[in-house]
């Protein structure tokens, strides 16, 4: 039984769906004062997996998921410099809090495209992801995070 793209395509969502979810904990975090390093460890983890993943699928140019997937991986990268160099130190607890919030809006970003493309139910609604239903769909999820990043950057964390 080899690794197939069925397989690749199964394991990319999981590491996603578990960074959503690991993500959702960490920004809840934020809101509470209360971090958590191995949650923390797995969002980063999975959500960098994820991105990494998301350049393996045989395509023969480049997509706006690739584009997604780099602007992530560089957010990332400057979390986890942030997190585990600088150790949240003055500038860099913000920075970090920042960098994770868009991170875990780009993941959740292509969940909602990639649930108009693959639910009938939802791909109904929208077939070309330029009706009302997708955009309010986005549009909901961008001021959501917008809402939770600025909360999130003037939580009890940052002081």
């Amino acid at each position: 039984m080899g690794f197939n793209l069925a397989t690749y395509t199964a394991v990319h969502v999981v590491l996603s769906l578990v960074g959503i979810g690991s993500g959702l904990v960490v920004v809840f975090g934020f809101l509470t004062a209360r971090q958590s390093d191995a949650w923390t460890a797995l969002f980063l983890r999975t959500t960098i997996a994820t991105s990494l993943t998301g350049f393996g699928f045989p395509v023969d140019h480049l997509m706006p998921s690739h584009i997604i997937g780099g602007i992530s991986l560089a957010l990332l990268a400057v979390a986890v410099y942030a997190r585990y160099q600088a150790r949240l130190e003055g500038v860099w607890r913000r920075t970090y809090v920042v960098c994770v919030v868009i991170a875990l809006y780009l993941n959740v970003f292509v969940l909602v495209v990639q649930s108009f493309r693959r639910v009938p139910a939802l791909k109904e609604l929208a077939p070309t992801q330029s009706e009302p239903p997708f955009l309010i769909a986005q549009g909901a999820v961008l001021v959501l995070f917008v809402a939770l990043g600025t909360f999130a950057t003037r939580g009890r964390t940052l002081d």
